[in-house]
Parts: C-alpha cells; structure tokens; sequence
C-alpha cells in the first residue's frame, strides 16, 4: 500500500515543479518592471504621479491577449511546438526590448518610451499564454494547486530583480546598465524553453476559423451553463479587484512617505522574499488537502486583510527621518502583503486552470487572465488621480471595500463544502 507522505514528496519534488519555477520567473520579471521599475525610474525623473498612473494603459495587451491566443493554440514555430515556439521568440524580443528601454530620457522620449513598454506588454503577455498553456498541459488535475502555487510565488520572487536589484544597481549605475542587467535575467527563460519537452497534448484537428475562435468561447459557456459561466467571469474580474489597484504604485508610495531607492530596494523588496517561499511552500501543500475552493477563501481573507497594512503605513506617514523603526514597519507590511497576495494568487490561478478545457488550453487560459488584467490596467491607470483626490489612506480603504464583492462571489463558484 502507498506511503501518503511518499506520494505528497513525489508530488513536491520532481521535474515538473521545476519547470514551474522557471515559468513563474519568466513570466513575472516583464511584468514587475512594468509595474516596478518603470515608476522608480520614471518618478526619479520627476515624472508626476498622475502622468505615472496613465503609464498603466501601457499594459493594455494583457487584457486583449485572448484575441490573438486562439491562432496560438493552433500554429506552431520554430518546429519547437505550438507552445515553446511562442515562448522562445517572445522572450527574446523581451531580452531586446527591456535592454534598449534605459537609453532613452523620460523627460525626451516619454512618448517613445511608452511605445517600447507596450511592445514589452504585448509580447509579455503572448509568453503568458503560452507558459500558462504549457504549464496547464504540463501537470495532472491533482498537481495544479501546488504547480500554480510554486509558478506564482516565482513570479512574485521575479519581482525581486527589477523591484529590488535594479532599484539599489541604480543608486550606483546609470540607467541604460542597470535595464541592460535587468534584460539578462531573460536567458534562463531562453534556455529553459530550448531544455524542456514539448507537452504531450490535444490537438486540435480541424483549422477551420470557427473551430480556432468560436469554439473555445462557446465550449466553456455550454459546459458551465451561461448563469455559471458569467458568474465565475465575475468573479475572475473582482477577486484581485483590490489588491491590484493597492500595490499599483506601490512603489511611487513608498518613496512618497519618505523611504529612498536603496530602502525599496533592500529592505521593501525583499521583505517579500521569505513570505512568497513560505506561501508556495505551505499553500501548494494546503491545497492538496483542502482543495481549490476552500484555498480561495482562506487565502482570499488574509489577501484583503493585507490591504490595511498599506493604510495603516500611510497613517504613521510620511516620514521626515527613517529610522530602524519605521524599516521594521515598511518591511512588516510588504511581508504580510507578500504572503496574503501570494497565497491568493496561487489559488486564484490553479482556480483558474481547472476551469480550462485542455483542447482550448491556451485561448481559455488567456480570456480568463485578460479579464482578470482588466483592473490592473484600466482602473489602474486612475489610480494616480484617485491618490491626489483622496490620498493615500483613503484610497487603501477603497482598495480594501472594493476587495468584499470577488469572496462574495465565492459562494456560487467555489462553495466552501464542495472540495474542489
């Protein structure tokens, strides 16, 4: 008879988990420089905060990624497959385009700029979905939880190198070096694409235009019945509501209360580190043996929770003299928000991936995920002008009201008694 424990170690540890590090880390460093790094820069060089918010319109192809993911599920490139075909040449325009991004003057170039950041999105979110089809083909049903787990909180250490080595490289280096090093951090993504096999799946057997953009729409709202299906798009849309609008100028707030490059850098950054390793490690576990729904609602309760800390910093805020307390108190609210985030990703994204047909894994993925993006990109990009009408306490405590709806949600599409 098997040894539970043994199967539990089997799951953890193999292969397949290591390549969900990868993809995580592949797909969370153009996002958090986006998100990260393009604020410190651009508020460095005087660019107001209003001005910094709109930047997040940016971020638009992460929304429509669902257009042009139906012709991924069908084309292949490089005769790497249809997904590490994809993976490979969006990485190395990512390698390029983050590399050139420092040469350029924000207070010059800022149109150009923003061109380049789009075209670091756009091709960002096409590695997106096709490291999240690969990764969905990749796993069993029972591995989905700890896999997405794992890929979540590498995406969020990925953070790490633009919202932390890039920030205290900056103190010392110029721009243009400093996004060149950033841009580096591409290759293991290269070299894992070029390593790994190409997962053995469905393939569609017709090309016709109905069975690569119909289908995979109208096969999810067949198989979950329209009241259903708008209700898991509902909460797709609202679960992340508030925690993406309070960590949208993360960044641009901490300095505003008075905490310099290097602080962010050194100490708000990596502050999250240990919290996101312990999340994968314990949340990736927990959802083996709670499930997917119940993972939701207790990841999702301490994810709102972590919103506060953002508000309780703006009340003790600013500061005239950073002192080893208020670094104690910048660390410990990252840390708690690190953790609630992490875990509330992991699940929302294994959430996710069981809610996928593996025919359409890649064109369901990305609709799903570009919903769930809308927030961060539209309603972020007012987010600077809600801060300068609201300030900053008062705006975490709307981040915070409007995170309520997404776990009410979770009594249709994820009830606690029904293990996922």
């Amino acid at each position: 008879m098997n040894n539970p424990q043994d199967s539990i170690f089997k799951t953890i540890f193999n292969t397949k988990m290591l390549i969900c590090i990868f993809t995580g880390f592949a797909s969370g460093l153009p996002f958090y420089l986006l998100i990260q790094l393009l604020p410190a820069w651009l508020a460095s060089e005087d660019i107001n905060i209003k001005t910094i918010g709109i930047f997040s319109l940016t971020q638009m192809p992460y929304i429509f990624k669902f257009i042009w993911a139906p012709f991924m599920d069908n084309i292949s490139l490089f005769k790497l497959g249809r997904r590490r075909g994809w993976m490979f040449i969006s990485q190395l325009v990512l390698l390029f385009s983050i590399a050139i991004l420092g040469i350029f003057s924000p207070t010059l170039d800022i149109w150009l700029i923003a061109n380049i950041c789009f075209i670091i999105a756009l091709f960002s979110a096409t590695q997106d979905i096709a490291l999240d089809a690969f990764r969905r083909e990749l796993l069993l049903d029972k591995e989905l939880g700890l896999g997405n787990s794992i890929h979540t909180n590498a995406y969020r250490i990925a953070g790490l190198v633009p919202g932390s080595l890039s920030l205290i490289l900056s103190n010392y280096l110029p721009w243009n070096s400093v996004f060149l090093i950033t841009a580096l951090f591409m290759l293991p993504a290269i070299i894992m694409t070029l390593l790994v096999k190409e997962p053995i799946n469905q393939i569609p057997k017709t090309h016709s235009l109905d069975e690569i953009i119909i289908k995979p729409f109208s096969e999810f709202i067949t198989r979950q019945g329209v009241k259903s299906a708008v209700l898991i798009l509902a909460f797709i849309f609202l679960y992340k509501l508030g925690d993406s609008m309070a960590t949208s100028l993360a960044t641009p707030f901490y300095l505003k209360m008075g905490f310099s490059r290097f602080d962010v850098g050194w100490i708000a950054k990596n502050a999250s580190l240990w919290p996101s390793v312990f999340g994968a490690l314990i949340g990736g576990i927990l959802m083996i043996k709670i499930g997917i729904n119940r993972a939701l609602w207790c990841f999702g309760f301490v994810q709102v929770i972590s919103i506060l800390g953002f508000a309780w910093l703006s009340i003790e805020g600013p500061f005239d003299e950073i002192n080893t307390h208020q670094k104690i108190l910048l660390a410990l609210v990252i840390g708690f928000e690190a953790l609630g985030v992490g875990l509330g990703s992991a699940a929302f994204v294994a959430f996710i991936a069981k809610t996928t047909n593996p025919l359409y894994t890649a064109t369901q993925f990305a609709l799903f995920t570009s919903i769930a993006s809308i927030p961060r990109t539209l309603i972020n990009s007012t987010t600077g002008i809600m801060v300068d009408y609201l300030g900053w306490t008062s705006f975490f405590g709307l981040c915070t009201m409007l995170a309520i709806p997404g776990m009410v949600l979770l009594l249709k599409v994820a009830p606690w008694n029904l293990k996922s």
